[in-house]
């Protein structure tokens, strides 16, 4: 592999890694909050047993995505140099807005939150841990916002060479970063309420501290249905938002090589592996592709024949990615339901086949959102912005093979240690089960 392919490899994997924590952090953060307040306004030990083992697990997951955020940003000088000057003016904004603010306000409100335990009441306690759930989210946007200028690139003018902000509230109102920020959050907030599930379930099929993991699941339960029910809504904007301002990664997340009005949606697609055309398309259903783009039954649905080989995404990855994800968003909102039922009911341990079926499914909503995340930057290539600088234009220029190869691998040996330590320590605390 050349540099190019090597530097690309490399920030796939250094930013998958890093996306392992960071969505857990964004949903577990407001559960913590929400069980606090109730220990905070009915003074019930119980809830404060939950409090301090679901804030035990948040600060693990913490602790280890900040450490995965920071090598990520190493790769810009290193890696993508060339990117950087191009993008600088611009990302510099948002970027040093969540450092300075939210992160800050973020790490901070964590010390009061793990040291005020005994120095503040129960309520300005669990004050600190909503601003900590605040932050994490605040966060995450000025990160997504940044990345929704990539997308969709807004109030800025190219001079010498590069570009250069001239609208900052431009680039702050961007719908592409608001679509991402809500979609990536409430994606988030479903593997926080999978998770939550997810553990319970461990505990009531071993009948360990009933009553308490019976709170835990009920509320997991119903975070993550509304949740899943969000991320739907989200996801049906989020895709007339690429129809509308990133034609070819619509077609290819749909595998459509012709141009229609009033276009069929394909349930049986399977591209063919020659590079163009579909080896199969059967099962259509009349005018659900120009519904599903724009609303709107004779709409024209841009096919990829429209555009030249060089500017196409991979089809194959991105029609997969974006297939399975959707089944499996499907699958969650089925799943939650079922939850909130049987635990409104009363019937959770009744069911132990559902109890295992969740323990299991805890990794699904992590695979969800990096399929999401793969659709959402395989589907913008071969831009590293759209529509102005290819990501092949992006690359280091004094940069060689053999150092990417060296950092890729320390990077790889670094990130598993790292995911080794956070699987134990997760797995090694879930399992000993509330205080008190």
């Amino acid at each position: 592999m050349d540099t190019l392919a090597l530097s690309r490899l490399q920030f796939a994997l250094t930013a998958m890694f890093h996306f392992i924590f960071v969505p857990l952090t964004l949903g577990l953060g407001w559960l913590t909050a929400f069980f606090e307040t109730r220990y905070a306004r009915t003074g019930d030990e119980r809830w404060l047993s939950i409090t301090r083992f679901w804030g035990k697990l948040f600060l693990i997951n913490f602790a280890l995505g900040v450490v995965t955020g920071l090598t990520m940003e190493f790769q810009f000088g290193m890696n993508w140099a060339e990117y950087s000057k191009y993008v600088g003016d611009i990302f510099g904004a948002p970027l040093a807005i969540e450092a300075t603010v939210a992160f800050f306000m973020e790490s901070t409100f964590i010390g009061v939150w793990v040291f005020g335990w005994e120095r503040l009441s129960r309520k300005a306690h669990a004050g600190a841990m909503w601003i900590v759930a605040f932050a994490t989210n605040m966060s995450a946007l000025w990160i997504l916002l940044a990345n929704g200028w990539m997308q969709r690139p807004v109030g800025y003018v190219l001079r010498n060479g590069r570009a250069e902000m001239v609208d900052f509230a431009a680039l702050i109102t961007n719908p592409y970063g608001w679509l991402e920020f809500f979609h990536t959050v409430f994606a988030g907030w479903v593997i926080a309420g999978f998770f939550v599930m997810g553990v319970s379930a461990w505990h009531l099929l071993r009948r360990n501290q009933e009553d308490l993991f019976k709170r835990s699941f009920g509320a997991g339960a119903v975070f993550a249905l509304a949740s899943s029910l969000l991320v739907a809504g989200v996801g049906d904007l989020s895709g007339v938002n690429a129809a509308k301002n990133q034609p070819a990664k619509f077609a290819a997340m749909e595998s459509v090589w012709e141009t229609r009005t009033a276009a069929p949606m394909a349930l049986l697609t399977i591209p063919s592996l020659s590079g163009e055309g579909n080896a199969v398309e059967a099962l259509k259903i009349p005018y659900a592709l120009s519904l599903l783009a724009f609303h709107s039954p004779s709409a024209e649905v841009k096919g990829l024949n429209d555009f030249l080989p060089a500017d196409r995404p991979p089809v194959p990855p991105v029609f997969l990615s974006f297939r399975t994800m959707v089944a499996l968003g499907g699958l969650f909102i089925l799943l939650s339901g079922a939850g909130v039922w049987l635990w409104h009911k009363d019937l959770l341990q009744e069911y132990p086949l559902y109890l295992k079926v969740m323990l299991f499914s805890i990794p699904l909503p992590y695979i969800a959102i990096q399929l999401g995340w793969i659709v959402t930057e395989m589907g913008r290539q071969p831009w590293a912005v759209y529509g102005l600088m290819r990501t092949a234009e992006g690359v280091t220029k004094t940069v060689s093979t053999g150092q990417v190869w060296m950092s890729l691998i320390g990077f790889t040996l670094f990130y598993s240690a790292l995911g080794i330590v956070d699987i134990w320590l997760l797995a090694k605390y879930a399992k000993k089960g509330m205080e008190g």
